[in-house]
């Protein structure tokens, strides 16, 4: 007969649902842990923001997660501002220099214009009215302020590589996605350019050979860690699946 305590078996939440990042807080600095996917699109969102203009400059990065951007700004020259509604990984962005905020993506409590950059990684594809979230970027960029963001193209192949193949491999945790909330790549264009901002998009991929050998570490057990080099995030010719985005709002 086995002694101890019985582990207490994982919850079940509907898909999307935010109490997710709470049972996985854990995982957010692990090279191998279950975001490590979202550090590898964090350094590809990161090069399409260059130095800042002035001092002072201010980033705001909406759905900041743990901060997996920040690394990746150091030296930049930027205030960099994280909103999140988890708790749980806003104190970890705090660790990692980020100046938290608990809020809405829909409804950031930060004035007009004070942005000089906006980033939103990994957030629209989450978020039940996408629109609103546009709307937010755009509202709090200055005039000649920059938006980068990258999404869940509203594909039915995003959904097969996703949700269908992703979730059974250790690339996505399973429920992360609800494939109803992705953002077609055409309408997120539209949306932006009402709000003043010409959004370019390019489709974006993980390197190949470095995905699979990040994959046989995972699934013999091993680790990423320092020891081997993380996948690279590559531009592609298709948006269907992961794509980019970057543009400047007009004065």
């Amino acid at each position: 007969m086995r002694n101890g305590p019985v582990p207490t078996p994982p919850r079940l939440l509907p898909r999307n649902d935010p109490r997710q990042y709470d049972d996985l807080a854990g995982e957010w600095w692990r090279p191998d842990g279950a975001f490590a996917m979202l550090h590898w699109l964090a350094r590809a969102r990161a090069a399409l923001v260059p130095p800042a203009s002035r001092p002072g400059a201010l980033l705001v990065d909406l759905g900041c997660g743990a901060g997996l951007l920040a690394p990746h700004l150091a030296g930049k020259g930027y205030r960099h501002v994280g909103v999140d509604l988890t708790r749980s990984a806003l104190d970890q962005a705090a660790d990692h220099g980020v100046t938290v905020l608990v809020g809405d993506a829909t409804a950031v409590p930060l004035a007009d214009g004070c942005a000089d950059v906006v980033a939103a990684g990994e957030l629209l594809e989450h978020v039940p009215d996408w629109r609103r979230a546009v709307a937010e970027a755009c509202r709090l960029l200055r005039p000649g302020g920059l938006l980068v963001l990258d999404t869940l193209n509203d594909t039915v192949l995003a959904r097969l590589v996703a949700v269908e193949i992703g979730e059974r491999l250790p690339t996505v945790p399973r429920g992360i996605h609800d494939p109803q909330l992705f953002v077609d790549a055409r309408q997120l264009v539209v949306e932006a350019a009402r709000h003043g901002v010409h959004l370019r998009v390019r489709g974006i991929r993980p390197s190949l050979s470095g995905t699979a050998a990040w994959l046989l570490r995972r699934l013999r057990g091993g680790t990423g860690g320092r020891l081997h080099r993380e996948p690279r995030i590559k531009p592609t010719w298709s948006t269907a699946v992961l794509y980019q985005g970057r543009g400047v709002r007009h004065g």
